[in-house]
């Protein structure tokens, strides 16, 4: 069975790490479902020149966050994993608080009770005591926060290997047995 992977956009700067996200899911075979917010687009459009169409046409499956009876929205729908790139602290907070109020954290909410693995993209800094709270709460509940920070000790030429990178770790961390993050030697 092809995995599937559901891949949330919010509004938080970094959507480079979703389009990278999509287009290397669609590289090693893996289905990917988008859920783009509003505010998710605006910043596509903004930070990569990516209108709704644009950014929807990169994966196998795109719902409005509206469409609260999506197939992705149960537990039903088994799916390797969720990843929110980026997730701004609006939706962390939602998500913390299991307000389903849209599909994008419906999904999330669903991702969690089923125990499979929700890997958070936090774009925010610096970060204050309700960021951080949040983010102990989605931790508790079995989540992963994994701001996309980059490493340097490979000696990444561009902000694109920078982001490359990162995006491999995020999926490994979901199981994506094909991801191929460079590991660390040592010295």
């Amino acid at each position: 069975m092809t995995q599937r992977l559901v891949v949330g956009l919010t509004g938080a700067t970094g959507a480079a790490y979703a389009l990278r996200l999509l287009r290397r899911a669609r590289e090693l075979g893996v289905q990917t479902h988008l859920i783009a917010t509003p505010a998710g687009i605006l910043n596509a459009h903004h930070e990569l020149g990516l209108d709704r169409s644009a950014l929807e046409a990169e994966a196998d499956h795109a719902y409005s966050p509206g469409d609260v009876g999506a197939c992705i929205a149960s537990g039903s729908f088994t799916t390797a994993a969720m990843v929110v790139a980026p997730c701004s602290m609006k939706s962390l907070a939602a998500i913390a608080h299991g307000l389903g109020d849209n599909l994008l954290t419906r999904a999330a909410d669903v991702t969690l009770k089923e125990r499979r693995r929700l890997v958070l993209m936090v774009r925010e800094t610096p970060l204050n005591l309700a960021h951080l709270r949040n983010m102990v709460a989605v931790t508790e509940m079995g989540g992963i926060c994994f701001p996309p920070l980059p490493a340097f000790y490979h000696h990444p030429k561009s902000i694109d290997e920078m982001v490359a990178e990162t995006v491999e770790r995020v999926l490994e961390l979901c199981g994506i047995a094909a991801a191929a993050p460079k590991a660390w030697n040592g010295l």
